[in-house]
């Protein structure tokens, strides 16, 4: 048996956003969704930045090399950042999120990197798993007890992340993991987990085999919800070829 990472990528600025600061990478080895932020030109420019360092993992790598990849590609993200913010003071602030798979050559491993709040979902034997933690101010509060989940997502300052790419120190999040045959992979900007409710992506990712169409009907979902951010989307299946 060998595995293989198919996948594609959707992007869509919403209704209410005036461009799309969010970027994405779909490739045979690497997915990754970056969502920026610090103003439009900035956050735009911080995004693109980071899919571009990360965008170059997309080759074959053996399992062990993984993380140290993951792992350059983000200290290049950074560096990148911090060059760019040099160059225009007036880029202050500007910083973006980056959450990325890079798949083994050998199909038997995958990694995850981790910063700030666009998510990766496992959907796996029709059970749909957040992956990754956000790293905001409400999941703060709610890891504290301060909140519930379901008040976190209504939360004023849900929004607030704590942790991004912004030419900084920074400590991601890194994992690894075993692919299965028939795995679903989404990742995604907040635009599209702050709108749409779990039970609803499960749904959608059980319901819809075909890739492309999947990711467009779950932005159509956040759009009908109001689109209020720019919705970024990733499907990644794991495929026994």
């Amino acid at each position: 048996m060998t595995l293989k990472l198919r996948s594609v990528g959707a992007s869509d600025r919403g209704l209410i956003r005036g461009g799309n600061q969010d970027a994405l990478h779909a490739g045979s080895w690497l997915v990754a969704v970056a969502d920026g932020m610090g103003g439009m030109a900035a956050g735009d420019l911080a995004s693109r930045i980071a899919i571009d360092a990360v965008g170059p993992l997309d080759v074959e790598t053996p399992e062990d090399a993984l993380v140290a990849a993951l792992q350059s590609g983000l200290e290049l993200a950074t560096a990148r950042i911090r060059q760019a913010v040099a160059e225009d003071p007036e880029r202050q602030g500007m910083g973006t999120t980056l959450t990325a798979l890079l798949f083994a050559r050998t199909g038997s491993c995958l990694a995850l990197a981790h910063v700030g709040d666009s998510r990766a979902y496992l959907f796996r034997e029709g059970v749909l798993k957040q992956v990754t933690r956000d790293d905001t101010f409400v999941q703060m509060l709610v890891d504290q007890g301060v909140i519930t989940a379901e008040q976190a997502s209504s939360h004023p300052r849900r929004a607030v992340v704590t942790q991004a790419l912004q030419g900084d120190e920074v400590s991601p999040t890194y994992a690894t993991m075993v692919p299965w045959a028939g795995d679903r992979w989404l990742l995604c900007s907040d635009g599209l987990s702050n709108v749409v409710r779990p039970d609803t992506l499960a749904e959608v990712l059980a319901g819809q085999p075909d890739r492309e169409a999947c990711a467009r009907q779950l932005i159509d979902l956040a759009l009908r919800a109001g689109g209020p951010d720019n919705v970024t989307v990733v499907i990644a299946d794991i495929v026994d070829e």
